[in-house]
């Protein structure tokens, strides 16, 4: 990180920012392009580890890449606020990000698909008390990324 003076590593911090944001943005590797999804997301932090949760289709490009390439890099950002200046490069903004890579698999196991579609639930809602029938759990694609690096900036 270029600006170490807006790193942070209090894990509290990050997981409290990680807790009150809605959006993960995922980039894939596609042959040469960089795909990049946004999806809302939910999350466990155990024994220092991160793992985000998110859903989506059986089939299409996340689904299709998710297989073939699953090191992605993740994104969460939030906190924007404009700063205003009297010139054009004396504008700025506060905020808060993260960043990282972890490697992405696809959720199989019911009991490991229902954990990872209460914690998105949880994560929007703020509920966690969530019923799901077996034909929803057939149909949809639960993603597990494992965060393997981690970093928080804020200005």
């Amino acid at each position: 990180m270029r600006r170490n003076d807006r790193e942070i590593t209090d894990e509290k911090v990050i997981e409290a920012f990680i807790a009150e944001e809605q959006i993960l943005r995922i980039a894939f590797w596609d042959n040469g392009d960089i795909y990049i999804v946004p999806a809302n997301y939910g999350y466990l932090y155990e024994d220092g580890k991160y793992s985000f949760f998110f859903h989506g289709a059986k089939a299409g490009r996340k689904f299709e890449l998710s297989k073939a390439n699953p090191i992605v890099g993740f994104e969460i950002d939030g906190k924007y606020r404009l700063m205003e200046g009297e010139e054009a490069c004396e504008f700025s903004a506060t905020f808060q990000s993260v960043i990282g890579t972890g490697k992405l698999s696809l959720v199989s196991d019911r009991d490991e698909k229902i954990k990872g579609l209460t914690t998105i639930m949880k994560q929007t809602t703020k509920k966690s008390d969530w019923c799901y029938q077996n034909d929803m759990l057939e149909a949809v694609a639960v993603f597990r990324l494992d965060v393997e690096k981690i970093s928080c900036k804020a200005k």
